[in-house]
């Protein structure tokens, strides 16, 4: 038996906790997204794929509640994936599968890397697929991405992961923020410098309204209610 079908056997048909989909639903998603956009994803990437890791205890005791499935494109010219295209490609999907119904700052400009970047002290993201134990709803509505940074360890900020969980793998939360059922997100692990130049001190924000997805910017050292700081651990 193949990891792929192990995989389906394992995990049914149904959003576990959380809202987050099973994992055979995500990979059904994000081959969807590689055809449609020409991306080019093997199929041996997807059937080298193993069984995700459990949550462990210490995960579930600090919130963790379902482990994700990710994708790390390109190159950072140091043998990790670039983290800004694999932002950017989740969001260009959005824009066509949505049919313009987003809108986009325009001081989010995902091609200048001195107006946008994963933030230095980040973790890299590594090449190909990836799984990362999630906490969606971190209940950080109160602080600041700025204080947030400051208690990261073992655990870090949502980037690319934020798009491509909002845009590939889980749309359906983009409803929940319409209705109000769900913060919308600040992605604590990009910087955004509004206007160019390394100037960096805002991160880029997701929300939707009345059905419009929104690719915004807030100041990191700001607090924005109504929005929450997803963290993972890979």
């Amino acid at each position: 038996m193949s990891a792929l079908t192990w995989i389906r056997n394992l995990l049914s048909r149904r959003a576990v906790e959380g809202g987050v989909l099973s994992l055979e639903e995500q990979l059904a998603a994000w081959r969807k997204a590689s055809e449609r956009m020409d991306w080019e994803i093997s199929r041996e990437e997807f059937q080298r794929l193993g069984p995700p890791p459990s949550l462990t205890d210490a995960d579930v005791a600090e919130g963790f509640h379902a482990v994700c499935l990710f994708y790390g494109f390109g190159d950072d010219g140091s043998g990790h994936s670039d983290a800004v295209l694999s932002g950017k490609r989740a969001w260009l999907y959005a824009c066509r599968r949505r049919r313009g119904r987003v809108w986009q700052s325009p001081y989010i400009d995902f091609d200048r890397p001195d107006a946008f970047r994963l933030r230095p002290s980040a973790p890299p993201r590594p090449k190909g697929f990836y799984f990362a134990s999630i906490r969606t709803g971190a209940g950080f509505q109160a602080a600041t991405v700025a204080s947030i940074r400051g208690n990261f360890d073992s655990f870090t900020g949502w980037g690319p992961e934020g798009l491509q969980f909002l845009c590939i793998t889980h749309p359906h939360f983009s409803d929940l923020m319409s209705e109000r059922k769900t913060p919308f997100l600040a992605l604590a692990d990009y910087d955004v410098a509004p206007y160019g130049f390394n100037d960096f001190f805002d991160v880029p924000i997701l929300f939707c309204s009345n059905g419009t997805l929104g690719l915004g910017i807030g100041n990191a050292d700001r607090n924005y209610p109504g929005f929450d700081i997803p963290i993972l651990r890979l």
